[in-house]
């Protein structure tokens, strides 16, 4: 008994079929590399931040200190002066998430810059958890971080 081409190829579409559903099936695997961080006095383990496709991006390092009533430039100034950056808002979001206990009630500047409104920068309230842009005039407290890229 010979094969078709047509038997071929139907059993072809079939295999494809059970590999696709194979694969759905199969187990994902997370790869965090190994990492020893050591953390200087009053410095505190944040958590991991991932990268837009899920796959390990940095640890984020909360550093010591506070600065209180600050506007956007000089909140920026003084992170850069304490050896630092402030925030992006994912990381104000996992600050918020696993250290909420380390600010006060009140709103803390981001390090980013409000996308269609420049003279607008973004920050997080840590009372209610919310995000929100206010002008970069305004004074708000900061917090500094550092990080560990993987």
């Amino acid at each position: 008994m010979s094969l078709t081409i047509e038997q071929l190829e139907a059993e072809q579409v079939k295999l494809a079929r059970m590999i696709a559903e194979l694969k759905q099936s199969a187990p994902t695997f997370f790869h965090i590399p190994e990492s020893h961080i050591e953390l200087k006095p009053g410095q505190q383990y944040a958590g991991l931040v991932l990268k837009d496709d899920g796959s390990p991006s940095h640890h984020l390092i909360l550093l010591p200190g506070e600065a209180e009533e600050v506007n956007w430039a000089d909140a920026k100034a003084w992170a850069a002066k304490a050896g630092g950056e402030l925030p992006t808002r994912q990381e104000q979001s996992l600050l918020f998430a696993n250290l909420k206990g380390e600010f006060k009630e009140a709103w803390y500047w981001s390090g980013e810059q409000h996308e269609s409104s420049p003279s607008c920068a973004w920050g997080q309230g840590f009372g209610s958890g919310s995000q929100g842009h206010g002008h970069q005039g305004s004074e708000f407290r900061a917090r500094a971080v550092s990080r560990l890229f993987i």
